[in-house]
């Protein structure tokens, strides 16, 4: 019997663990194989390492908590076969309908709702994790806002990150052994931007793995499954490779279209941003969601840019602006190398006439997920083990 379920709970895992490789792939690697730095393939291959690494090492930290410190009693594996069933479900719905669900979130739902079921929630725990999803977006936006203001304007300025024709790097057969030299029209400017950009994209793929790694591999952790923590984190992260080599695709070549058509250099420090707090927050223990931290950074630059014409006061108060304050500024002409007006003076005209940075939509659409998607697991998981309480 045991053995039954424990397959069962592995096909969960692998389910869950396939369908976030799709997603956190596309958040990782959008943005580079978008501008040609890198293939889908390489992406997918670099994901699958850094992913490990992630979940290998800072993951552990999340993994306790969700398997060990949310609730007073032990895990079961029955209890996790369906807490994996209620994060895969939720997952594919969405991808379904293409709507973003906090996978992070929604796991910490399910077990809550277990713990609230069986009167073992460790309200302490659950409190410091919901007082970080809080206070993360607001951290996101901020930093972000701080950058748009007063960094972004100005290393957009000096910076040009370009893909030339051809190979990046080539092998000579100069001697008897060949050579690795620059390909037909690189650059050295051109060989370290990109190094730059994979660099970004491997640390957020670490991140993703940090983050999303114990979301499928947390529920088989120990009791009943004898499974060992690196078994299971080997099989969480096979999943989330093969994500990457297939679904992951398509979402490599859409993602950010809901929230903006931002250039290269503005999703780079996006990814820093975001892969920064994830992985602290991570080491932590805290289970957090990546997007949760993308898309606050992403408007939180966008609203700095856009306020640069007035003071940071009026800003804040939105009183008084003589200036007005346009959401697009970080996509308009100031791409084409022309530098950003100072600090309290107007755009260019060409900036003020850029579309919206971000769809205000797609924004209220993740801010409401945040909220739905982990009170939806909760009440579910609640109401399934008040149901079935021998599955506890």
């Amino acid at each position: 019997m045991v053995e039954a379920v424990l397959l069962v709970g592995i096909v969960a895992s692998l389910f869950v663990g396939f369908n976030i490789g799709g997603s956190s792939t596309g958040i990782a690697w959008g943005p580079p194989v978008g501008a040609g730095v890198v293939k889908k393939t390489t992406a997918a291959a670099l994901m699958t390492v850094f992913v490990f690494l992630g979940g290998w090492t800072v993951g552990r930290n999340v993994m306790d908590t969700l398997s060990k410190d949310i609730i007073t009693i032990e895990l079961s594996l029955p209890a996790g076969v369906a807490v994996l069933f209620f994060i895969g479900g939720g997952i594919f719905i969405a991808n379904i309908f293409a709507v973003p669900v906090p996978t992070s979130m929604t796991t910490v739902g399910a077990i809550a709702g277990l713990g609230l079921a069986t009167n073992s929630l460790n309200y302490e725990v659950i409190a410091e994790i919901m007082v970080w999803w809080v206070v993360t977006p607001v951290i996101g936006f901020w930093i972000g806002g701080i950058i748009g203001r007063y960094v972004y304007p100005v290393v957009n300025q000096r910076v040009t990150l370009e893909k030339s024709a051809g190979p990046l790097v080539e092998l000579r057969n100069e001697g008897t052994i060949p050579k690795l030299a620059y390909g037909p029209n690189t650059t050295s400017s051109e060989l370290l931007s990109t190094t730059v950009v994979v660099a970004i994209a491997c640390y957020m793929a670490f991140s993703a793995g940090a983050s999303n790694v114990p979301n499928a591999a947390a529920p088989l952790v120990g009791g009943e499954s004898e499974l060992p923590d690196d078994v299971v984190i080997v099989l969480a992260t096979l999943a989330i490779s093969l994500g990457g080599f297939t679904i992951a695709r398509r979402t490599m070549d859409s993602v950010g279209g809901e929230l903006s058509d931002i250039p290269l250099l503005a999703a780079l420090f996006v990814m820093v941003i975001a892969s920064t707090i994830t992985t602290f927050l991570s080491y932590i223990g805290i289970p957090i969601s990546l997007v949760m931290g993308t898309v606050m950074t992403i408007v939180g630059i966008g609203w700095g840019r856009a306020t640069r014409p007035v003071t940071f006061k009026n800003a804040v108060k939105r009183s008084g602006n003589e200036n007005e304050i346009v959401t697009g500024a970080i996509t308009a002409g100031e791409m084409d190398g022309k530098s950003a007006a100072p600090i309290g003076e107007q755009e260019p005209e060409e900036v003020m006439d850029a579309g919206d940075l971000f769809n205000p939509r797609a924004v209220i659409k993740y801010l409401s997920m945040w909220i739905i998607g982990p009170s939806l697991s909760t009440g579910l998981a609640y109401a399934f083990f008040l149901a079935f309480p021998g599955v506890a």
